[in-house]
């Protein structure tokens, strides 16, 4: 199969058909090549490729037409556009397949379009031909001016450079595709920058045309221009800037602007006291302008010293001066950079000078020690009055006053008269390694020339402190412990200082070796291991296990110190998980119970004995309550609440008042008393108690009360079975009595209110029946 492609704007065209026609909207142009070079193997369409300009400002532009050999003309086929862009950017007529672009193209936005075409026959809706593929490739022209995508640019060159220094090399891009004639082809020129900076055409690099100064100018601004089309006429520019600053060489030496400075200085100025400052100028900056002060004979008693930070000269004194001696200074002084490169010393070659006029003024100077500071050393507990050091003073001046030394602010030193300082106080390094103390000089003959130095005092270490253990352990041993087993690691510290490193010693006591159930293994690193030397442990018969360990150190001479380990032993389960562990409060209830019994026993003595106090007093109250014979007695009747004891839960009634009542009771016969009851009772009812009696009885109701365990320790109700006689009320009891032979009932006490209800229930009706 053959088919026609009219293509128009043909350059350069691969054609892959016998006969090719491409027109465009003017003209046609016939192509024809050899037949056999360009025919297929089988029928089909040609693959072909398109151009179309870019920026094209028709609507509807036509790009070229597809034709099949089967086409006749009678537009009985039907064309189909598919693949990138059909139908959006590009179409076709299904009848004559004529191609169409249907927008402006961007060659910068896609350069190439790949589509496919299929012949439809429409009477059967079937393709005639297979989908053949072609290419529409936009052209390109000089739409994009050439851009700077790297600006700002800042460049930075040594000032002095020679001619050709590469200074920095600018680049410009264009969008514009570089195949296709020069419209990417770049040149670039120097708008602005000449005589001193110059640009290569092609490459963009700009370099150093003449030598500058960066005193005179530190930077330059240089516009660089780049021009598509090699730079003819119609081509496109852009234009970019370019900062050159110009970094500092050392070119300059610094130079004193004064041929004279005039100073003065005291002469009881300390050493190192500033005089004054001299100054020189250098045009350099940063490194370069860093000088160095220097006077050029060094038995002056000044130096010079340089200010870091401002590079002014300072003027110390180095030597103490001396009015009597002489009273003025002539030096000469000289400055330098710091920081010189071998190929600029040529710039340097002489250092300016300028001179210094001291005067020296007249003064009363205090006291001067011989050292601006002292440093002392001395063993850690040395005795009271151990000499640390000595200070010494003297007075400048030509009378050489005595001088009086004394130490401000120190409770561990004292000074004497020729300046030995002594401690006053035991000296312990742990405490305190380092003392700093002032030891003041006063003259004796003017007290107001004083002058403090200070005084460092180091206390050297003494193996005084043995080790110990570095923390406090808590170790546990299961009760299925096996032999052998590391139930522990330990290790000691030391609280002395030692020149070398601390290197402990473990090891058990002796009296533990033959009885102690656990061995130690010194690590030799400061660290030791305990181990278990039998297996199986109880914790119900040996809870706890107290393991003396002596540690010693490698002081000289060395010390040895004795630390316990406390090993609780534990019920642990088969995988050595502990559940149950001898605890502290064991332990110490263990290590206390002695002095635990004790204490309890003496606090039960003092209880005791408060009680038994107490008692006492409340048996002599009672006697007292009871005189001796011939004392007098009143009836009283007490009333004790059951829900307390006290002063306030007792009432007395006089019985007297009974008498007095308007309610009298009627005598009635009483009823003869049995014959059972003893005589000595019996003549108590008829003649009243004998005082030695009634005291008997209740002193024997008393000592019951006392011995009976139950009994409250406070007041309470206690019944005495005794009765008086001689009352003018006439007896209360139920007895049988002599003044009458008659029965009595007492139920008229229930009338006489709340107080006798007591006795209304003792002797009423009730308590008669009984009897």
């Amino acid at each position: 199969m053959n088919c026609c492609l009219l293509i128009p704007f043909m350059v350069g065209i691969l054609l892959l058909r016998p006969c090719l026609t491409a027109t465009d909207n003017s003209e046609t142009q016939e192509v024809k090549q050899p037949m056999e070079s360009y025919r297929r193997a089988k029928r089909g369409w040609v693959w072909n490729q398109f151009f179309v300009p870019e920026e094209m400002n028709t609507t509807r532009h036509h790009i070229g037409q597809l034709r099949s050999d089967l086409d006749n003309g009678n537009n009985s086929f039907q064309y189909k556009l598919l693949g990138d862009g059909a139908g959006i950017i590009f179409d076709i007529d299904n009848k004559t397949g004529d191609i169409y672009a249907e927008k402006k193209l961007d060659r910068e936005e896609q350069s190439l379009y790949i589509l496919r075409a299929q012949v439809i026959d429409p009477t059967t809706g079937r393709a005639v031909e297979p989908e053949s593929e072609f290419v529409i490739r936009v052209s390109d022209i000089n739409d994009n001016e050439p851009k700077f995508l790297d600006e700002p640019y800042e460049a930075i060159v040594p000032e002095m450079s020679p001619e050709g220094t590469l200074v920095i090399q600018v680049t410009a891009t264009d969008a514009d595709d570089p195949s296709s004639g020069n419209n990417a082809r770049l040149l670039y020129s120097l708008l602005l920058g000449q005589p001193y900076f110059s640009i290569e055409p092609t490459t963009g690099v700009i370099r150093i045309s003449s030598e500058m100064d960066r005193e005179l100018q530190e930077e330059y601004r240089v516009i660089i221009q780049a021009k598509d089309m090699i730079g003819q006429p119609g081509g496109l520019t852009g234009t970019t800037s370019v900062l050159i600053k110009l970094s500092d060489i050392n070119d300059n030496k610094p130079i004193f602007k004064e041929n004279l400075y005039r100073l003065y200085v005291s002469e009881s100025a300390p050493i190192g006291t500033s005089i004054g400052t001299i100054m020189a100028y250098d045009y350099d900056i940063g490194e370069n302008a860093e000088m160095d002060y220097s006077i050029e004979d060094d038995s002056q008693p000044f130096d010079i010293i340089t200010n870091n930070e401002t590079q002014e000269g300072i003027v110390v004194l180095k030597k103490t001066v001396d009015f009597e001696q002489q009273n003025h200074y002539r030096i000469r002084a000289k400055v330098k950079n710091r920081h010189v490169d071998e190929q600029l010393l040529k710039y340097h070659t002489e250092a300016s000078t300028t001179f210094i006029r001291i005067q020296v003024e007249d003064a009363d100077e205090p006291p001067v020690f011989l050292l601006p500071y002292y440093v002392f050393e001395i063993f850690e507990g040395n005795l009271y009055g151990s000499v640390v050091g000595m200070v010494s003073a003297k007075d400048p001046d030509h009378r050489n006053s005595p001088i009086r030394y004394s130490i401000t602010r120190s409770k561990m030193f004292s000074i004497d008269n020729n300046g030995t300082i002594s401690t006053t106080n035991p000296l312990d390094r742990e405490i305190s390694a380092w003392y700093n103390i002032s030891i003041m000089a006063t003259e004796k003959y003017n007290e107001q020339q004083i002058f403090e130095v200070p005084v460092y005092v180091q206390v050297l270490n003494v193996n005084d402190h043995a080790p110990e253990f570095s923390q406090y352990y808590e170790t546990s041993v299961c009760e299925n412990a096996d032999h052998g087993q590391v139930i522990q690691t330990i290790s000691a510290v030391d609280r002395d200082e030692s020149i070398e490193e601390h290197h402990f010693y473990f090891n058990i006591s002796e009296e533990d070796k033959m009885n102690s159930s656990f061995t130690l293994i010194d690590n030799q690193d400061n660290t030791a291991i305990i181990l278990t030397s039998r297996s199986g442990f109880s914790l119900q018969e040996d809870p706890v296990f107290y393991l003396s360990i002596l540690i010693a150190d490698n002081g000289i001479p060395s010390l040895t110190s004795t630390n316990t380990l406390t090993i609780y032993v534990c019920d642990c389960d088969d995988n050595g998980n502990v559940r149950t562990c001898s605890n502290k409060k064991h332990q110490l209830s263990t290590a206390f119970r002695a002095e635990v019994i004790i204490a309890i026993l003496i606090c039960i003595m003092i209880i005791f004995g408060f009680i038994f106090l107490i008692l006492g007093l409340k048996q002599r109250r009672k006697q007292v309550l009871f005189p001796e014979k011939g004392e007098d007695f009143r009836e009283n009747i007490f009333r004790y609440d059951d829900e307390g004891g006290g002063e306030e839960d007792t009432q007395a009634f006089d019985v007297a008042e009974l008498r007095s009542s308007s309610l009298r009771r009627d005598r009635q016969a009483r009823k003869h008393a049995p014959s059972g009851i003893p005589s000595l009772y019996r003549q108590s009812l008829q003649v009243g108690p004998d005082s030695a009696i009634f005291r008997k009885f209740i002193l024997e109701k008393l000592e019951e009360a006392n011995a009976d365990p139950c009994a409250p320790p406070f007041d309470s109700l206690q019944t005495y079975a005794f009765e008086g006689t001689g009352s003018s009320a006439a007896s209360l009891s139920s007895l049988e009595s002599d003044v009458s032979d008659q029965d009595e009932h007492y139920d008229y006490l229930n009338d006489l209110g709340p107080r006798f209800q007591r006795l209304a229930c003792m002797f009423g009706s009730a308590m008669q029946s009984n009897h």
